[in-house]
């Protein structure tokens, strides 16, 4: 508070009203609670950490179910360090722009990905009061965010003027939109018990019964379309090394890339949070811990869970990705509906 007081008679013994006028109005965003939720605590720094956190993880993790030497030897301290020698290398590393490509979506496009990929998570509760944006509609703002990936990874693709990258952003474009749909679906029936769209209210609805354990075919349903959103194996199409170089991304390098790879493990962690807060109960857990440790622990296990998923399935074709979206994840979805309305109907003591 000392601190606090002689800064404030610093900026008052000032004599320029207006240079007085905006120091003490700085000063006061400084303090707010809302600059430290997006600063600090839920935001940008704990965004940082957890997604460096996970890139670790996945080298480790991957190196043990493989039997890879380098990730499990790599640099002192496990190789702890090694996320941030990356970001030291793509930081200075050249960025290099195709000579026929449009630049100027061709540099904006990674940008917008990041910050997309981070508004999501502003709606995100750690805990009934860790939430940066506690919006009435918070499900439905993240699946609005979540629908212009698509027009994105496209629209990278074809500012690279190249095929490979174009026809990359072609299979996210058709990938994306495949499971946005079933994924929306597997949405309704935690709403239906929940009645609400609100993160922080569809947890509370779970003080008594995770929703994993009353709707585990929405469940099912949710991880399997989250994970073909991500483009992770065995849903990698877009990116499939051995078939379109590295996909929409092949021409991107230096920062740019670093971007676009920040926004992709963004969403990983995203994903993770989200089927979170909507089937595991959010922070709810044993009192004895803070409920921002129980769901950083929960996102966690299913964050590992997407990655192991890479290490042990293969590919799948085209062809059988967009029937799996079109007919039997849509389908599951359906009958998930049909499956929450009779839980819905039992827990009102009609049926």
């Amino acid at each position: 508070m000392n601190i606090v007081n002689n800064i404030e008679n610093i900026i008052n013994s000032i004599q320029i009203a207006e240079l007085r006028q905006l120091l003490m109005f700085i000063f006061g965003v400084l303090q707010s609670e809302l600059f430290f939720k997006i600063l600090l605590f839920p935001g940008i720094f704990t965004i940082l950490i957890t997604v460096s956190e996970l890139i670790w993880l996945e080298r480790k993790f991957l190196a043990k179910m493989q039997l890879r030497v380098g990730p499990q030897y790599a640099g002192r301290i496990a190789g702890i360090l090694q996320p941030i020698a990356d970001f030291v290398k793509l930081l200075f590393k050249e960025t290099i722009i195709p000579e026929k490509a449009d630049k100027k979506f061709f540099q904006i496009v990674p940008i917008i990905l990041v910050v997309l990929a981070a508004t999501t998570l502003t709606v995100i509760p750690l805990s009934e009061t860790a939430v940066i944006s506690n919006l009435d509609v918070s499900l439905l703002f993240t699946f609005a965010i979540l629908a212009m990936f698509p027009i994105l990874t496209l629209l990278a693709g074809w500012a690279s003027n190249s095929k490979y990258p174009f026809l990359g952003g072609i299979r996210a474009l058709f990938q994306q939109i495949s499971y946005e749909v079933p994924l929306w679906f597997s949405t309704l029936g935690v709403v239906l018990l929940a009645e609400s769209l609100n993160f922080v209210s569809i947890v509370k609805a779970q003080s008594t019964f995770w929703f994993i354990l009353l709707l585990p075919l929405g469940a099912l349903v949710f991880i399997i379309s989250m994970i073909a959103e991500l483009e992770r194996i065995p849903f990698d199409l877009p990116e499939a090394e051995s078939e379109i170089v590295m996909g929409w991304m092949t021409e991107y390098s230096g920062m740019t890339f670093g971007l676009i790879m920040l926004s992709l493990y963004t969403k990983v962690y995203f994903a993770s949070a989200m089927f979170t807060a909507l089937f595991l109960g959010g922070w709810i857990g044993p009192s004895f811990m803070y409920p921002a440790f129980w769901f950083l622990t929960k996102t966690l296990i299913v964050a590992l869970i997407i990655i192991a998923l890479r290490g042990v399935l293969p590919r799948v074709r085209l062809s059988d990705l967009l029937e799996i979206g079109w007919r039997r994840l849509l389908i599951l979805s359906f009958v998930s509906i049909i499956w929450a309305v009779a839980v819905k109907l039992i827990l009102l003591g009609v049926l």
